[in-house]
């Protein structure tokens, strides 16, 4: 588990850190109290990696699609109000997950990580005081089978 200590004004430099592992897996998840930057940090690293578009939560629609000025497409999720990995099966959102040419950004992952065993970076962040967070995230490469 690696971990990254920084303030509001440093959250440039912590997403080019992380845009350096979007070229690595296809999936990442994103934990951390309410408040804690899960969209602001989202926000920051997809502009990062070159979606040009404005980059909302999607609390409400559950789920935001954008792309890359390399034609990545992006799928960026909000679970809040997801109560369980049944509620994601039948709206079809795992239809989304590990698509060719895809990323897929989840904030409140907890009720589908039964799903999300490979080819994934875990990311959460909590407050340290005010103005400071502290970041750690650990990843799983892609199983031998299925790479």
């Amino acid at each position: 588990m690696r971990s990254i200590v920084y303030t509001k004004n440093e959250i440039s430099a912590v997403t080019e850190q992380l845009s350096h592992l979007m070229q690595k897996y296809a999936i990442y998840t994103f934990t951390g109290s309410l408040g804690a930057g899960k969209t602001t940090l989202i926000r920051e690293l997809l502009q990062k990696i070159g979606v040009c578009e404005q980059v909302t939560s999607p609390t409400f629609t559950y789920m935001q699609m954008y792309t890359t000025i390399n034609g990545i497409t992006i799928y960026h999720f909000d679970l809040y109000r997801v109560d369980n990995l049944s509620s994601f099966m039948q709206a079809g959102f795992d239809e989304y997950l590990y698509q060719p040419k895809s990323i897929v950004m989840i904030e409140w992952p907890e009720c589908i990580m039964s799903l999300l065993t490979t080819n994934v970076c875990h990311i959460s962040i909590d407050y340290i005081d005010d103005s400071s967070r502290i970041l750690r995230y650990q990843c799983v490469p892609k199983s031998e089978k299925n790479a």
